[in-house]
């Protein structure tokens, strides 16, 4: 926000000095020229006429006052001093006490008479060495200046606030997301943490365990070998995970597109996964209409209707089902996966792909899952450009949408 707003009142600090520069010399700009062609037909008369030089520097200031009423001529000796100041004038016996340096000649400067009188002036030499003094009154442009000046002062002002303000709320805009990442990415860390913990703690009881017994046989340590085994199994599968979406995350997965016949690919799934229902007594069905190719990294569509059916697996009971469902609509790829399962509350649908969402976690655990399933099934339908959403099955269970382009 500091760097914002610094950076933004230098650039208009900046941009207003310009404009003041500009305007003021666009203001100044008529009186200078009148000063300049003043002296310059001055110069051209002196120059070119052979008669007396007093009477033509007379002359010819009648003719420059007839074009420019507004120019007053005050003429001086050598020495600087007044001997003439143009008969007629406002303020006459003011302009006695206005300034002169004889080495200001043919260059425009400015004088204030009483604080009160502002004018432009320029200083000319003659031939015998007098001086001719020509003053303009600009209080007119000064008063536009000091105007505009007021008026540029107060818009830089409300400028400044404004960005103070956009400063913070474009800070606040862009922080939010980073202040969520770096969140989820410590509660990441602290998850992955403790599920690595947990095997790793029991694996660690059951092996000294089997240190205390030295002379036992396996037979009579089979149910903490098994749970050994078990927990490996499950930190193996966490590990590899992890590594999976630490590689999204680093967006180093590359799909490999193809065509290839999706009603196929996952009917041999399905077929893989009907022993297993059938010996927890579930039934695994399939209805699969897309009936034509699908462009895909078939082998990540692979993986997500695994974890799809994984999950369905787990959180179904004896006598529940389970339907694979493929269709074309909308010019889109659906796949549907749904049991007639526990089903998911109205909270849990709104973090389900978050990593390490679990709505129960005891149960979780019971059954070998990591929180992460969900997660890879999400980030493998965004790198297709898809979409995923879960919600309740008609009367009880759980559905899972996904929508994939062609």
């Amino acid at each position: 926000m500091v760097l914002n707003l610094i950076t933004f009142s230098i650039i208009f600090s900046i941009l207003g000095i310009v404009i003041y520069g500009q305007f003021s010399n666009f203001v100044y700009n008529s009186a200078d020229t009148e000063l300049q062609n003043a002296i310059a037909q001055l110069e051209n008369s002196s120059t070119n006429s052979s008669d007396i030089l007093p009477r033509v520097i007379e002359e010819e200031r009648l003719n420059i006052r007839e074009q420019s009423p507004r120019l007053v001529f005050i003429q001086r000796d050598s020495n600087g001093n007044i001997k003439e100041i143009e008969e007629n004038q406002f303020l006459n016996d003011v302009f006695n006490n206005i300034s002169f340096d004889k080495t200001q000649i043919n260059q425009i400067y400015e004088s204030t008479i009483d604080n009160k009188y502002t004018y432009r002036g320029i200083n000319y030499q003659t031939k015998d060495g007098e001086y001719t003094q020509i003053l303009i009154n600009v209080n007119a442009e000064e008063d536009i200046l000091e105007r505009f000046t007021t008026t540029l002062i107060i818009v830089l002002v409300i400028s400044v606030i404004l960005i103070i303000i956009a400063s913070c709320v474009l800070s606040k805009k862009t922080l939010k997301p980073i202040v969520s990442s770096w969140k989820k990415q410590s509660e990441f860390v602290q998850d992955a943490s403790h599920e690595l913990r947990t095997p790793l703690a029991i694996i660690q009881a059951k092996q000294e365990l089997l240190l205390e017994r030295p002379d036992s046989t396996i037979l009579d340590n089979v149910d903490d070998i098994n749970i050994t085994l078990k927990e490996t199994k499950r930190l193996t599968k966490l590990i590899k995970e992890l590594m999976e979406l630490a590689r999204d995350d680093s967006k180093e997965i590359n799909l490999k597109k193809q065509k290839s016949n999706l009603d196929k690919e996952i009917k041999k799934i399905v077929e893989m996964y009907c022993e297993t229902a059938k010996a927890q007594e579930k039934e695994l069905k399939n209805v699969l209409e897309f009936r034509q190719e699908l462009n895909a990294d078939i082998n990540k569509i692979k993986e997500l209707l695994i974890i799809l059916l994984d999950n369905s697996i787990k959180y179904t009971e004896k006598k529940d089902t389970i339907i694979v469902k493929t269709y074309k609509k909308e010019g889109k790829c659906f796949i549907e996966v749904e049991d007639t399962g526990i089903g998911i509350s109205k909270e849990a649908k709104e973090h389900v792909f978050e990593r390490f969402y679990r709505e129960e976690k005891s149960r979780v655990r019971e059954k070998g899952g990591t929180g992460l399933g969900l997660s890879i099934a999400y980030n493998i339908v965004k790198l297709h450009k898809g979409t995923i959403k879960i919600d309740k099955n008609y009367e009880y269970g759980t559905r899972i949408i996904i929508k994939l382009p062609i």
